[in-house]
């Protein structure tokens, strides 16, 4: 496998950057864990790739997502697109 791949994911006016290397299965957004993602209703939203494509496959890579523009919705639609992104081009290399 690759040391790192770098993705981006866009909605509206929000970009999310994620950047994926080899780890232990963390995942942060802005610098806090995935758990603490506001508002709770779309919180399920972040977890879609996680959930599709399986955790096992998240269990050896760390995501780091920085997130900003747009507004709480557009945001939490652009890091799920970063993180789906991230993690194919970090499995096809």
């Amino acid at each position: 496998m690759s040391e790192a791949v770098q993705c981006y994911g866009r909605k509206k006016t929000a970009t999310a950057v994620a950047h994926c290397k080899r780890g232990r299965g963390l995942i942060k957004i802005n610098g806090s864990p995935i758990d603490l993602i506001q508002p709770d209703v779309l919180k399920f939203k972040v977890y879609e790739p996680i959930l599709i494509v399986g955790k096992e496959r998240f269990a050896n890579v760390d995501i780091r997502v920085r997130v900003k523009g747009g507004g709480q919705v557009s945001q939490i639609y652009a890091i799920r697109q970063a993180i789906a992104k991230a993690i194919v081009a970090y499995n096809q290399k």
